[in-house]
């Protein structure tokens, strides 16, 4: 759980918006809410030094990363940092190829305790080679740093890093969209890239959750939460991300953002369910047009249920519980609901009262948005 900068800000990052940005990470109670990490993505790069040493951009950071990590580790944050296994960066930086070990030094000299590691620019290079050998830097570095994997699933390292990152990206870049992907141009109307839509990641991570767990996490790309979809859209966002288990990773103006912005990413009951410690992600159970029902087993026994409506009309719901009697194959868990009565606490809710699945659930669902519960048996 934490901060990136790329989303909102991309290029246009410094050494006070990162400061001003610790400070509302206190003071706004995400610190408190689990929200640890602090991270600069790309563009944060000066040029590297004679004996090749990676510095900062001087204009941008002119105290350096040292003092900077210094002052993020005061508010109890942890510092987190950005590069790529390519000769450059996505935004054309000095990347890490040729240098692994002495960027891992050096980042571990700033205190940093998190690096994203992204996959432009690099040429007839082996994703596992790269990959393993900046890990094996990190761990010779003499600093515990996470080590987050960002090639964007194209060489499915679901299937191979699990000893290599503590995540990995499984997906291309997400864009502040929940239905539609976001196509870009150059100025001659040529194609270039895409970013990814809510929906879009969601159904590409949905079916990978037999590779995530404790440690080695799908990473279905950063949070667009407060900036500029609607606040169902928000709320769905977020519960989808929490039920995959994902990294929470904000990617807001955390000095401007909305009370219910706020109010959404500061759910603690709902961050529960991400943090749940039995660390299995959630599955999509059943699909109906528009209509989708998600659960996730958490410990104790207790159930996360979702209804989401991916449609543009809100829908009423009839649940009928014993519809949904299965036994998870991951988790190993089963829902029994013709053998149990569990009772259901509304996440989004807290006036609303509790539902009991010994009688059948109606629910309305408004566009874009979910109904989400905690499931805990009674008898």
């Amino acid at each position: 759980m934490g901060w990136n900068s790329w989303n909102k800000f991309e290029d246009k990052i410094n050494e006070k918006l990162i400061r001003e940005t610790a400070d509302a990470m206190v003071e706004k109670g995400l610190l408190e809410a689990g929200y640890i990490y602090l991270n600069l993505d790309d563009l944060w790069h000066g040029e590297r030094d004679g004996q090749g040493f990676i510095h900062e951009d001087p204009e941008k950071f002119p105290s350096g990363m040292k003092a900077l990590g210094d002052y993020i580790h005061s508010k109890g944050l942890k510092f987190g940092i950005y590069s790529d296994g390519g000769t450059m960066t996505c935004g054309c930086e000095p990347g890490s190829f040729g240098h692994e070990y002495q960027d891992a030094y050096t980042y571990a000299s700033w205190g940093v305790d998190y690096l994203k590691y992204d996959w432009c620019n690099h040429r007839d290079i082996n994703p596992k080679g790269a990959y393993r050998l900046m890990r094996d830097a990190l761990r010779a570095s003499g600093r515990p740093i996470f080590f987050s994997m960002c090639e964007w699933g194209s060489n499915k390292p679901w299937l191979w890093a699990e000893d290599i990152g503590h995540s990995w990206r499984t997906t291309g870049d997400i864009g502040c969209s929940f239905v539609d992907p976001i196509h870009h141009y150059d100025e001659n109307g040529k194609y270039v890239w895409t970013k990814l839509s809510v929906l879009n990641i969601l159904d590409r991570n949905e079916p990978l959750r037999q590779y995530a767990g404790p440690g080695h996490w799908n990473d279905p790309d950063m949070l667009e939460v407060g900036n500029g979809m609607s606040v169902n859209e928000d709320r769905a966002h977020f519960t989808l991300w929490c039920l995959m288990a994902a990294p929470l990773l904000l990617g807001n103006d955390l000095t401007t953002m909305t009370d219910e912005t706020l109010a959404i990413i500061t759910n603690k009951a709902v961050i529960a369910l991400d943090q749940d410690r039995l660390g299995v992600q959630g599955l999509r159970f059943r699909r109906n047009g528009d209509i989708e029902y998600w659960f996730k087993p958490l410990q104790n026994g207790d159930w996360a249920f979702c209804i989401l409506n991916r449609g543009s009309e809100d829908v009423k719901v009839k649940v009928n519980w014993k519809d949904f009697c299965f036994t998870d194959s991951i988790s190993g868990m089963s829902t029994d609901f013709d053998k149990l009565v569990y009772k259901g606490v509304n996440l989004w809710d807290t006036a609303a009262a509790a539902i009991s699945t010994s009688s059948d659930l109606d629910v309305d669902v408004p566009s874009h948005d979910v109904k989400l519960y905690r499931l805990s048996a009674v008898k």
